[in-house]
């Protein structure tokens, strides 16, 4: 699963990584303005396969060589700055989070005239609002958005059915959805609670955009003690100690425990959909009735994309957006020739090597609007087993999950603290405070408070 990137630290070996990995890339063809070097965060190697297939085509038609560096996501920003520090960066980095394109432009790394020149060029109208606005700074195009995922609810279709329940679209069809199916071995919902993993702070932040809840209010203020965050603290912790798995809760033990059938409702992201269909080996679906039907699991499950809260304005949820951004060191033109070919000609193979994770944010052409939309409909989406993604789902369902890139939301981006985003995912201190209040060390309004002197520390400190 894509994580949020961490904050820097830079240790002395990533540093000697940093410079292995550039070293063998952009150092030799620093005078060569036919030659890029490209680093991706899609550094499974199958991923990497497929965009090596991308790069070899746009050589051919261009005569631009491409080299291609896989880049550990968590390790991005370490490394980054090293080669900043050397003078060795990349021209473009591919796959790139919200928060570390928000670093990388604090730090001034980025070339947003070539961003905005790429946008441009392929027409600014053919790309989702929501992305280009998540990936700005004001009127300033920090980076080219290139794909999308989201938080998503999924729940036990066949439980809620039996039980007469509503879909959990709202705060109060989920808790008592939690209340009345928390029974016989089976746990009405699984959270995560892991204070030293970002995949809380994701679970925790769709639930609290629902109900309005913000990380800074309208001035820039940390704002996380805000009534509607307090509510937002208080429903998420009484569905973690009443109604979900005792200890712990992390990114696989949530999704075990769904899988399992033990648990009526997860929150996880658009990368559970190929893994619940029975598509991945190592993480096979393994509820009694999933033993003889690998795809039972997915045809009993349905997906809520945004949910709404009491002081919520409108259903919302979290998400993120991949995107390529062009170095301030980079070889302009060439590179702008670059990201042009892959959200264009390349583009269908970009998402389509993980359609579950990656929603295209360009959903067509100028002259053809729908044309990467209809190609995403139709992806197979796997790993061991590949399998059409409408072959899987129900066509509302894909309807939904493609729409859910327009409500998406996030916190402080908008707001122009984007650095502050960023530095939060070094520290952690949203899931330190939920697992404070899963484990009952504090109440719901202690966990708000002590989420904001921490955040508010972190913003102090970057001055």
């Amino acid at each position: 699963m894509s994580r949020l990137v961490r904050a820097l630290s830079a240790t002395s070996a990533l540093l000697l990584t940093a410079g292995l990995l550039v070293s063998c890339g952009n150092e030799s063809e620093a005078g060569n303005q036919r030659s890029i070097t490209v680093w991706s965060l899609e550094n499974v190697s199958g991923r990497l396969e497929t965009t090596r297939a991308i790069l070899k085509k746009f050589t051919a038609d261009t005569g631009i060589e491409a080299k291609l560096v896989g880049v550990d996501e968590p390790q991005l920003p370490q490394l980054v700055m090293a080669a900043a520090a050397a003078g060795k960066l990349p021209d473009v980095i591919g796959g790139v989070p919200l928060a570390a394109v928000q670093q990388m432009s604090s730090n001034g790394l980025l070339n947003p005239e070539a961003a905005k020149k790429v946008v441009d060029g392929l027409g600014e109208k053919t790309f989702d609002p929501r992305a280009l606005e998540l990936t700005r700074n004001g009127d300033q195009q920090l980076a080219v958005p290139s794909d999308g995922w989201t938080q998503l609810l999924f729940y036990r279709k066949d439980l809620f059915a039996a039980a007469g329940l509503p879909a959990p679209t709202t705060y109060e069809a989920i808790e008592k959805a939690a209340q009345t199916l928390n029974k016989g071995g089976v746990e009405g919902i699984s959270l995560a609670t892991d204070p030293s993993d970002p995949f809380t702070q994701q679970s925790f932040e769709h639930l609290a955009l629902a109900n309005g809840c913000e990380l800074v209010d309208a001035h820039g203020k940390v704002a996380l003690d805000s009534p509607a965050c307090k509510d937002s603290f208080k429903f998420y912790g009484d569905l973690a100690t009443k109604y979900s798995a005792a200890g712990t809760q992390t990114v696989d033990s949530t999704r075990a425990t769904y899988f399992a059938g033990k648990s009526a409702m997860v929150v996880w992201s658009s990368f559970l959909l190929d893994e619940l269909a029975g598509l991945r080996d190592d993480a096979l679906p393994s509820c009694e009735q999933c033993a003889k039907d690998k795809g039972w699991l997915a045809r009993n499950t349905g997906v809520v994309t945004a949910v709404q809260g009491p002081d919520g304005k409108a259903p919302a949820q979290f998400g993120e957006v991949g995107s390529w951004t062009v170095m301030k060191t980079a070889k302009a033109d060439p590179t702008e020739r670059f990201v042009e070919y892959l959200m264009d000609q390349g583009y269908e193979q970009w998402f389509g090597m993980a359609a579950e994770g990656k929603f295209p944010v360009r959903p067509g052409t100028a002259a053809d609007p729908d044309k990467f939309e209809l190609a995403w409909d139709k992806d197979d989406i796997g790993v061991d087993t590949r399998k059409p993604l409408a072959a899987i789902y129900p066509a509302p369902v894909i309807a939904e999950l493609r729409d859910g890139l327009g409500k998406m939301q996030r916190w402080g981006i908008t707001q122009g603290q984007g650095a502050l985003v960023g530095a939060t995912l070094g520290e952690l201190p949203v899931p330190k405070a939920i697992s404070a209040l899963a484990s009952g060390q504090v109440d719901a309004g202690k966990a708000a408070e002590q989420a904001t002197a921490d955040v508010a520390s972190i913003q102090d400190s970057l001055g």
